[in-house]
């Protein structure tokens, strides 16, 4: 089945009255006379917090977007990384990331470290330096994000990928920002594809989730799920199908509309740099035209010209564009990165990395794209 019908109609799913959509299962228990029931991967079914129908059904169809064998679902994006990294991880292990990364994530590596002796190496979010790291320190689990967050760097994923594999490496891809629309990172040989689901594959603002799916079937981490207790709750991934079905159009224009959002803000007088892929001044604009195909996701970054009193007032101007934390939405939303996902990223890397004050990332919604830009404009003029 090709992957935008699987988003639409799942794996098939019909019940004795011919729905095509899965029940919400909203229940903690199943009966269980001796051996429990199992389900289609071959886990009791028996406990909500080990195993759901509906869930079940989200994580086919996540499986097959993703070009994976299994999925689990969780209850939020850190869920899922933080049980992986449970999982994967022991004491003394070296996990390779980059110096730019959500922030939350980075904070959780950190954490690791401090209190479990999990070792933490950060490079710099540019495939030489990735690849260098990688063949110099030889870690145990490599996590990088398709693109990073606030700056758009994008990866030469193949590559990376193919070098930490070469030294036994296990490979975790992020691909919240990208999604399965842009691209696969289990077809180049990755192990994990984690996503926060709240983003772009629930899409509405309205459910917060998470996803990791594998590249194998992979009962044991089903059962770090099971003790963590992360499992996603059933009517979110009600939800998050809902989304799903319409996540291949409404990425691919919230991508248009982001380029041509980019390219105004490009020529702005009030704008000194645009941070966008599909943009050709974009340092990795090469790489992500190879890797993506053509679409460059809905996200850009812009420096304004000002500090933060001029952020904050074009923040606060805004009619249409919502100021909030989040990304992925149908809404467009305007993000002040050195206050929020950015702010756990110690100050002398995000002076390396170029998050600084005047930098502003806009999450592209569905709205027209010409009261998109109306309403920047309106909110530049203010400064």
């Amino acid at each position: 089945m090709r992957r935008r019908t699987a988003a639409v109609r799942g794996h098939g799913w019909r019940d004795q009255f011919g729905s095509p959509l899965p029940p919400v299962y909203l229940t903690a228990v199943f009966e269980q006379v001796g051996e429990a029931r199992k389900s289609d991967r071959g886990v009791d079914l028996k406990y909500a917090r080990e195993e759901n129908p509906t869930v079940r059904a989200f994580e086919r169809i996540m499986a097959s977007l993703e070009a994976g064998a299994d999925a689990l679902a969780f209850n939020s994006g850190m869920a899922s990384i933080s049980t992986l990294s449970v999982y994967l991880l022991n004491k003394d292990d070296l996990l390779l990331t980059t110096k730019e990364a959500y922030g939350a994530t980075l904070r959780l590596f950190s954490t690791l470290g401090e209190k479990f002796g999990v070792r933490l190496l950060k490079a710099y979010p540019a495939t030489e330096a990735v690849v260098e790291a990688v063949k110099a320190a030889r870690p145990k689990v490599v996590f990088v994000e398709t693109m990073t967050n606030p700056t758009l760097k994008v990866l030469d994923m193949p590559e990376v990928v193919k070098a930490a594999k070469d030294l036994g490496a296990v490979v975790v891809v992020d691909n919240t920002f990208a999604t399965p629309v842009l691209v696969n990172p289990l077809s180049f040989g990755a192990d994990y594809v984690v996503h926060s689901a709240t983003k772009y594959i629930a899409g509405h603002n309205d459910v917060v989730g998470g996803v990791v799916v594998t590249r194998n079937v992979d009962k044991d981490l089903w059962t770090y799920r099971a003790m963590l207790g992360g499992i996603m709750q059933p009517f979110e991934a009600f939800l998050c199908m809902r989304g799903a079905k319409t996540l291949f159009p409404r990425f691919e224009l919230q991508s248009k509309n982001a380029k041509a959002v980019a390219e105004f803000l490009a020529e702005h007088s009030k704008v000194k740099e645009v941070l966008y892929p599909g943009l050709p001044t974009h340092r990795d604009h090469e790489t992500a035209k190879k890797l993506f195909g053509g679409l460059y996701g809905g996200v850009l970054s812009f420096r304004i010209k000002g500090g933060r009193p001029e952020v904050e007032r074009v923040l606060s101007s805004f009619k249409l564009i919502t100021p909030s934390p989040s990304l992925g939405g149908t809404e467009t939303i305007a993000t002040y990165p050195v206050l929020s996902a950015a702010s756990p990223i110690p100050p002398e890397d995000r002076e390396e990395l170029g998050i600084t004050e005047d930098l502003i990332r806009l999450s592209v919604g569905l709205e027209d794209v010409e009261d998109i830009i109306e309403d920047l404009d309106q909110a530049l003029s203010s400064i």
